[in-house]
């Protein structure tokens, strides 16, 4: 299932967005239980996340520099050049900034790791990335959408999507990790759990597609306004990552996860801080689902184009003749 995880994740979101389409019915069964589909995902992919190697994680400098420094001076400004466009669409440009200002912290060492990217070394930086956006994220709204922003969110919601729907699955995550070291049931539980991620991946996308397709073909023209600024994102900040990287001197692993970190945004984690907005705002929970498909779409793509912009060197002739050696 990881190896075709791309092609699974298209294939559930084509099979909500069907099933919400042709049976809107369907819709508030889908809206319930989108809630528990993200707690379980959420916690499945914080499980994931070495909250022992946060030290370690500080210690790859090079690569560790070069992830904050594009995702949290690079990116803001692309960002808030880009939401310019739709700068007077305040729901588009709540939903777009929230969704393009929070890097990703789980598919993206998949997707990374099937480029050949160093996954291991973006496992062990997510949870820095995780604490940072959730820090800053309150601040960049405040820049790019205005100090109203404040009185435009119903704290209430927003809070309780905050506390139920990522500190309480991240805190169960921490303590599980922490139960497996010493039992053998927890860890049992725990690599269980882990292996739920695709399939719970699965289900999130298309509890999510599905509840919100009839509104999102409701609202087609103001979200096709959308669509060009999240393909530029992902456009630009294939170059960007590049320069990053091989401005820090990092190695082709190192180049190419530092690329997927940048392009790569958190959509499924803000989207319950997204769905806890007031009514008048429910075209933000619809503009960050659109990014979620926009960049699906863009990963298959960049998942085969990235080799072959950051190739492996080339070896020398002893390393070849030692490759082709038969050893007994």
């Amino acid at each position: 299932m990881e190896r075709h995880q791309i092609a699974l994740y298209l294939g559930a979101l084509l099979a909500g967005a069907l099933t919400g389409w042709f049976a809107p019915v369907a819709a508030p069964v889908f809206e319930s239980t989108v809630n528990p589909a993200l707690g379980a995902l959420l916690y499945a992919t914080f499980l994931g996340i070495p909250f022992g190697r946060l030290i370690e994680a500080v210690r790859e400098r090079g690569f560790m520099a070069a992830v904050l420094v594009l995702n949290f001076l690079l990116v803001p400004v692309v960002v808030f050049i880009l939401t310019r466009f739709i700068a007077g669409e305040q729901a588009l440009l709540i939903g777009a900034s929230m969704v393009l200002l929070t890097p990703c912290i789980d598919y993206v060492i998949v997707f990374s790791g099937l480029a050949g990217g160093a996954s291991d070394r973006l496992l062990a930086a997510a949870p820095v990335l995780m604490v940072l956006q959730m820090l800053l994220l309150p601040l960049y709204l405040l820049v790019f959408v205005g100090p109203d922003i404040g009185a435009l969110l119903d704290p209430g919601p927003f809070i309780a999507a905050l506390v139920w729907l990522i500190l309480v699955p991240l805190a169960l995550a921490a303590m599980t990790q922490a139960a497996s070291r010493r039992s053998d049931a927890a860890r049992r539980s725990a690599r269980f759990v882990q292996d739920l991620m695709v399939p719970l991946m699965m289900l999130t996308l298309a509890v999510v597609v599905g509840s919100q397709i009839s509104a999102v073909g409701g609202e087609l023209p103001a979200l096709l306004a959308v669509v060009p600024l999240y393909a530029a994102f992902l456009i630009l900040m294939v170059p960007i990552g590049m320069g990053m990287a091989r401005a820090l001197k990092l190695d082709v692993p190192g180049t190419r996860a530092v690329i997927f970190s940048g392009a790569t945004r958190n959509s499924l984690v803000v989207l319950p801080l997204a769905l806890a907005l007031p009514a008048h705002l429910a075209l933000v929970p619809l503009a960050v689902v659109t990014q979620t498909l926009v960049e699906l779409a863009g990963m298959v793509l960049l998942v085969r184009l990235i080799p072959r912009l950051v190739p492996e060197a080339p070896r020398s002739a002893c390393e070849r003749k030692q490759g082709r050696r038969v050893l007994p």
